[in-house]
């Protein structure tokens, strides 16, 4: 089962919280641990410098009740519940306190070696009845020579159940913390993500007839504003693609119908009436110069449609200055017929990747733009040139030209302006959107410059090989 945002957050949010409990619970107890030791040790050596400062030393028999009486004067509630005795470097015992009865304190080889060195010893060790009891083993010294070790000891029972009751609480407090702040996180997640919740009810309200609606900002500067402000960028785009879709199939529409209501008027004309041979063939022949019109339509419309796929161009080496040699040629018989002369100013040697058909189309399509709106007596010129590591083609005319305000609008479908309409040359508006489509699909730019009644230029620009 797929679990949603809130609870994975809500999820994480306990389980890093849990791991954060348990490691300062555990370095807790354990600093408390060590806190306890450090003052019972700090117990036991104040009590073992008074004892050994009192010079009381026996030969092993219990210390006097006067004497522990004395002791428990000087040191008040420290002696409270610590027990004590001496034994010689032989192990022998000496005095000790009363309530240790028969029992004796062990003593370690470690503790021995220490003393030797004259080193105090902190050990924990058990009593015989397996009771757990802290131990110092304080050395005695007389002229640098040791002469007896005493041995201090406290029950560690409080301490343990000191701890235990630490350990209980906390066994106790970082469920129910962990509880808590589980529920607080909920509620943080559902808040946080309240916004989300709202702009996902918007966007589903959003349709294709309703892209101009947009996704709310509540004027924070936070991420979900970005996020509303990334969800309107994208809907403004696909509002200005389901706009471009609308004209262009408007647009087709309106350049299929027009051939195809001429076509159907001259064959309603021929049906009329009984025609001679002659006639029925000058019909035929103008509705073949109507299909092949359509045809060259179709042909325009699906390669711009394949052209507007992402798809992978060949990888092919393709050297330029060939391809606008054999360009020239062709575009130089069809600029005769016009009155316009077609040359090849510039042409440096310069290799590119790509789809050689492609691009020839593309260069040719420009070649015959630039002739179809050049006056008779015109000049249409083609350069090849490498500049910052790219290949440029430049088509310059000296055409009838256009206003820079409209020179991006020609690279969009069916768009004609109103001073090549009035040449009727036929065109469809599809040349241009279909070279820059060509350019694009080969990592490259075309761009125009014009002036108005002095001409035009367009410039492919691609990466070199």
């Amino acid at each position: 089962m797929e679990l949603s945002i809130r609870t994975r957050l809500t999820l994480w949010y306990t389980a890093i919280l849990l791991s954060i409990l348990v490691v300062i619970s555990g370095l807790s107890y354990s600093l408390l641990r060590s806190r306890l030791m450090q003052d019972l040790d700090a117990s036991l050596l104040a009590v073992g410098l008074v004892v050994r400062d009192t010079g009381w030393s026996g030969s092993g028999a219990a210390l006097g009740v006067g004497p522990e009486s004395a002791l428990r004067e000087i040191l008040g509630p420290e002696f409270y519940d610590k027990f004590f005795q001496l034994v010689d470097p032989e192990g022998r015992l000496g005095a000790r306190s009363t309530h240790l009865r028969e029992e004796t304190l062990p003593l370690s080889a470690q503790a021995r070696e220490n003393a030797a060195r004259g080193v105090r010893t902190f050990e924990t060790v058990r009593r015989a009845a397996g009771e757990p009891v802290r131990l110092l083993t304080l050395p005695i010294t007389r002229d640098g020579q040791l002469v007896q070790l005493l041995q201090v000891g406290i029950p560690l029972e409080r301490a343990e159940r000191t701890l235990g009751r630490y350990l209980e609480t906390l066994l106790v407090l970082i469920p129910l913390g962990l509880a808590l702040a589980a529920a607080g996180g909920a509620v943080i997640a559902r808040t946080a993500l309240r916004p989300v919740d709202a702009m996902s009810r918007t966007a589903r309200r959003i349709s294709g007839e309703d892209l101009d609606a947009r996704l709310p900002l509540r004027g924070t500067g936070d991420e979900l504003d970005h996020l509303a402000e990334t969800l309107n960028a994208m809907l403004a785009r696909l509002a200005e693609a389901f706009a471009q879709m609308r004209r262009f199939t408007a647009d087709a529409a309106h350049e299929l119908r027009t051939p195809l209501t001429a076509l159907k008027g001259t064959i309603e004309v021929a049906l009329r009436g009984e025609r001679s041979g002659d006639e029925y063939r000058r019909v035929l022949a103008s509705s073949l110069e109507d299909v092949e019109r359509l045809v060259r339509l179709a042909e325009d419309l699906l390669l711009l449609s394949r052209l507007s796929v992402p798809a992978q161009v060949p990888g092919e080496r393709i050297e330029l200055a060939p391809l606008l040699a054999e360009v020239a040629d062709v575009a130089a018989r069809v600029a005769d017929e016009r009155g316009v002369t077609c040359v090849v100013k510039e042409r440096a040697p310069a290799t590119v990747t790509g789809d050689a058909i492609a691009l020839r189309r593309a260069v040719m399509k420009l070649v015959e733009n630039a002739v179809k709106y050049t006056p008779r007596g015109g000049r249409v010129e083609l350069a090849l040139r490498v500049t910052d590591g790219r290949a440029e083609v430049a088509v310059t005319d000296t055409g009838i030209g256009m206003d820079p305000a409209d020179v991006e609008r020609i690279f969009e479908p069916f768009v004609r302006l109103d001073t090549a309409r009035a040449l009727d040359t036929g065109g469809a508006g599809l040349g241009l959107p279909i070279a820059r489509s060509i350019v694009a699909t080969h990592g490259g730019t075309l761009a125009a410059e014009s002036v108005p009644g002095a001409g035009s230029t367009f410039t492919i620009r691609l990466p070199l090989a």
